[in-house]
């Protein structure tokens, strides 16, 4: 009898230990998605990488290159837009060329070129941050993600060579099919398209990441076309940057450059580019090892004491400028670092608050100020100094020293800031493959 009632509740304890195995599989299973796992790492995932290039994507290279390195300094891109709507009727070359003495990053300077650029970017100065940061910390990400986004435009039907760009493809050196190359038909004349991303790339496959849409004022794209160019802009010098999508980073026509920026030459050496911590002006960069890569390069409390005083008729000439605008009723910059860093800080909260599908309210084409990132200008550090003295941001000593210098920085006048090698990177192993420097 004893050995029957054992066997017969085998049974039972056969059940009993799967529905145990049941039930401890979803706990086994309930790793972190990839999202989460990107988000605590402080990168971008593939969805919000492609939410946030959207409106850029289809851009030709060389201004596409222009804008990813010139968004890595967004306090300086806010300055530009302000200086833009305060002057209307300059673009071109000639644009560039007046804001020469403007203490920007020259890749900044570049974009004044194009009024109906800067009118974009002016919307929203968070989105112009992350895509500085994610360039910064991801740029083969990136790369990805624009070659991604060109490729469901050219599915969708919305991508083609005609008289304002030229469109060709290369053999890819990485796990994309190909590399799609966009190119202004005329090198001296370059044409910024105006799209619509929710229909230009076809079905999009993130509805919980819709597309970031700003459209230009229709002054310069009428018509409202599905894929509008405007009018041509003749560049000239201006746009010295390309992408060069076989290793995934910017190369920089040295000689064209020093042409042009005649004040601020590099080294012929220089061309490939290289981030310039020194004129980030004190905005976060957003992630620990971007934090640890850069920040080593802000300036030390002598370097800043040194520059300090000098320049006063720059400085007074700035000052000038803002009273200017304001009794024109235009949005000046911020003037300090605490400034630039709150500001910085709504535009984060307001744009974490937004619905899913809100990132193009009606009136989005007025320019919003109140956001984005910081305009005081620390002094340059000397390139041999440029990547000294990386500290920990997580200490609290290291907090206490950069808000001690940020203080100090706020003081110091406008044009002290060093003239610029706009160029830093890891730079991958070169080892051949396709999509090299084009000129």
């Amino acid at each position: 009898m004893h050995t029957y009632l054992t066997w017969a509740r085998l049974p039972t304890l056969v059940l009993a230990l799967a529905c145990t195995a049941v039930t401890v599989r979803p706990a086994v299973a309930a790793a972190p998605v990839p999202a989460k796992a990107a988000a605590s790492q402080g990168t971008f995932t593939r969805e919000q990488l492609d939410q946030m290039l959207a409106p850029v994507a289809l851009y030709p290279d060389a201004l596409l290159a222009q804008v990813l390195m010139a968004s890595s300094y967004p306090g300086d891109v806010t300055d530009a837009v302000a200086w833009s709507k305060a002057h209307p009727d300059a673009k071109g070359e000639d644009a560039v060329r007046q804001v020469a003495n403007q203490a920007w990053d020259p890749s900044v300077q570049s974009l004044v070129a194009f009024p109906q650029l800067l009118a974009v970017l002016g919307q929203d100065p968070a989105w112009v941050q992350k895509m500085g940061d994610a360039f910064l910390a991801q740029p083969d990400a990136v790369m990805d993600s624009v070659q991604r986004l060109r490729r469901q435009a050219q599915t969708a039907g919305h991508l083609d060579s005609n008289e304002q760009q030229k469109v060709s493809t290369q053999p890819a050196a990485s796990s994309a099919p190909q590399t799609i190359v966009i190119e202004s038909a005329d090198p001296q004349v370059v044409y910024v398209p105006s799209y619509n991303p929710s229909v230009v790339y076809g079905s999009w496959a993130y509805p919980a990441y819709p597309p970031y849409y700003y459209p230009p004022p229709p002054y310069y794209y009428p018509g409202g076309a599905l894929l509008s160019f405007g009018i041509g802009v003749a560049v000239g010098g201006a746009l010295w940057g390309d992408l060069d999508w076989g290793h995934g980073d910017i190369d920089i026509d040295v000689d064209r450059y020093n042409e042009f920026n005649s004040n601020r030459q590099i080294n012929r050496d220089d061309s490939r580019w290289k981030h310039n911590a020194a004129n980030r002006d004190g905005v976060p960069y957003r992630d620990g090892a971007t934090r640890e890569r850069f920040d080593g390069a802000r300036d030390s409390a002598a370097q800043r004491q040194d520059y300090r005083g000098r320049d006063d008729a720059r400085a007074a000439e700035r000052d000038r400028a803002r009273q200017s605008m304001e009794r024109r009723g235009f949005d000046t910059p911020a003037t300090t670092n605490r400034e630039a860093r709150d500001r910085a800080g709504a535009s984060q909260r307001e744009l974490g608050q937004r619905p899913a599908q809100g990132r193009n309210p009606s009136g989005s084409n007025q320019f919003r100020n109140q956001g984005g990132a910081g305009h005081g200008r620390p002094p340059g550090s000397h390139p041999e100094n440029a990547f000294n003295g990386a500290r920990n941001p997580g200490q609290s000593l290291g907090d206490a020293d950069r808000g001690h210098r940020s203080v100090q920085s706020s003081q110091r006048p406008a044009g002290a800031r060093p003239q610029g090698r706009p160029m830093n990177r890891p730079a991958a192993p070169r080892g051949g493959g396709g999509g090299g420097r084009r000129r």
